[in-house]
C-alpha cells in the first residue's frame, strides 16, 4: 500500500479507501457493529473495469456479472454484516472519482453522495449509476438477503443524489467519500438533502494525516507487525527516534512513502 498518495495534493489510491473500510467494520463502537457496513470496494471496482460504462454484458467475457466470477475478493466481504445491518456504505470508483453509495437496505432505498456533484453529470453515469445498483443487489443476494428489487427491475434500481457540501480541489473526492463513512447518519438523510459542515481545506488536509496515522497503527498492521517480529526471516528496523518524539509535527506534505 502507498501511503504517499496520502500525500497533499495527491490522488488517493484504492488500496487506501479499501484499508479504511475494514478499519472501520473492526470499530467496537454500535454503529459499525450493528447498523452501518462498509462494503470494501474491491468487488465492485473491478466489476467496472470487466463492464465499462456499465455494460450488463461484458465486452471482454460476453457474460453478466456473476459475484462468482471473482472468487479471489469474495472472502474480504462479511456475508453476515451485508445482510444484518440496515445500512451499507459502499464507496465506487470510476475514471479516477470517488463517489459514496449509501444503501437502505431495509426501505430498499438508494442515494448517493458524490463529493463533487449534485445530480449524474450526464447520461454514461446515470447507464453506470443503473448497473452498480445491480451489482450490490447481487452482491446481497450472494450473501443471503434479500434482492433490492425483483426480477428484471434489478436492473433498474434508482439512486437518488443528496445535496451536501463536497470538495473544493479535484483530488479531494476520496478523503470526502472515507470521511462521509465515518461521520454520516443515514437515517437523517431526507429528501434528498443532508446539513453539513463545509470543511476548510486545512481541515481536509489534515484527515489526510489522520488517516495516514490511522492506517499505520492499525489492528491490521499490528498483527502483520507481530508476525513479522515471530519470524525468522525477516526483521523490522526500528522507527526513527526523531518520529518518536512528543515534538515532531507532520502535515500532509511530509507523507512520502509507506
Amino acid at each position: 500500500m502507498h501511503l504517499a498518495s496520502l500525500q497533499a495534493k495527491s490522488d488517493i489510491e484504492f488500496a487506501i479507501v479499501s484499508t479504511i473500510c475494514h478499519i472501520l467494520n473492526q470499530k467496537n463502537e454500535k454503529r459499525f457493529q450493528e447498523q452501518i457496513y462498509c462494503l470494501p470496494p474491491d468487488i465492485v471496482n473491478m466489476t467496472l473495469l470487466d463492464h465499462p460504462n456499465g455494460e450488463f454484458i461484458s465486452p471482454k467475457t460476453n457474460k453478466e456479472f456473476r459475484v462468482e466470477n471473482y472468487p479471489s475478493f469474495i472472502p474480504f466481504i462479511d456475508r453476515k454484516k451485508l445482510t444484518s445491518h440496515p445500512y451499507i456504505f459502499a464507496p465506487v470508483c470510476y475514471s479516477g472519482h470517488w463517489w459514496l453509495w449509501l444503501i437502505d437496505t431495509t426501505k430498499r432505498r438508494c442515494h448517493i453522495l458524490d463529493p463533487l456533484h449534485k445530480k449524474a453529470p450526464d447520461e454514461e453515469r446515470k447507464k453506470l449509476n443503473k448497473f452498480t445498483g445491480y451489482v450490490f443487489s447481487r452482491l446481497i443476494t450472494y450473501a443471503g438477503g434479500k434482492s433490492l428489487r425483483k426480477g428484471e427491475k434489478e436492473k433498474e434500481i434508482k439512486s437518488s443524489y443528496v445535496k451536501i457540501s463536497g470538495q473544493k480541489s479535484s483530488y479531494d473526492c476520496a478523503i470526502y467519500v472515507m470521511k462521509w463513512m465515518e461521520l454520516i447518519e443515514p437515517e437523517n438523510i431526507k429528501k434528498g438533502k443532508y446539513e453539513w459542515d463545509n470543511w476548510p481545506q486545512e481541515e481536509v488536509d489534515h484527515y489526510r494525516v489522520e488517516y495516514a496515522s490511522r492506517i499505520l497503527f492499525s489492528k491490521m498492521n499490528k498483527e502483520r507487525d507481530r508476525a513479522i517480529r515471530e519470524s525468522n526471516a525477516i526483521r523490522l528496523s526500528k522507527p526513527s527516534s526523531v518520529l518518536l518524539s512528543p515534538f515532531c509535527q507532520i502535515n500532509s506534505d511530509d507523507i512520502e512513502t509507506a
